[in-house]
């Protein structure tokens, strides 16, 4: 059990190039896919076909994490445009 002396506040999250990173992301998943279906013959022998489709999902959820950071990332630059503008605006 903690002690209420020993909580603390969370820290801040880490805000980076969130987009860059979800597309490499999205590129390496693509790549071993593409690496491996030279391989599917192997891959069927073995029942491991699934290994396969799974570096294909994570391209298709990864365009999608693309898709989703982007509304985001345009999403907060449109809010804190908003604030500065409210913040600079006299009235």
């Amino acid at each position: 059990m903690w002690k209420k002396s020993e909580l603390r506040e969370a820290p801040a999250p880490l805000e980076g190039p969130v987009v860059g990173t979800i597309t490499g992301g999205t590129i390496i998943w693509f790549v071993l896919f593409l690496g491996q279906l030279p391989f599917y013959g192997w891959y069927a022998d073995h029942r491991r076909t699934w290994l396969i489709w799974t570096c294909l999902a994570g391209a298709a959820l990864g365009l999608l994490g693309i898709w989703y950071v982007r509304k985001r990332d345009a999403a907060i630059k449109r809010d804190a445009a908003i604030k500065r503008d409210a913040a600079s605006d006299p009235v």
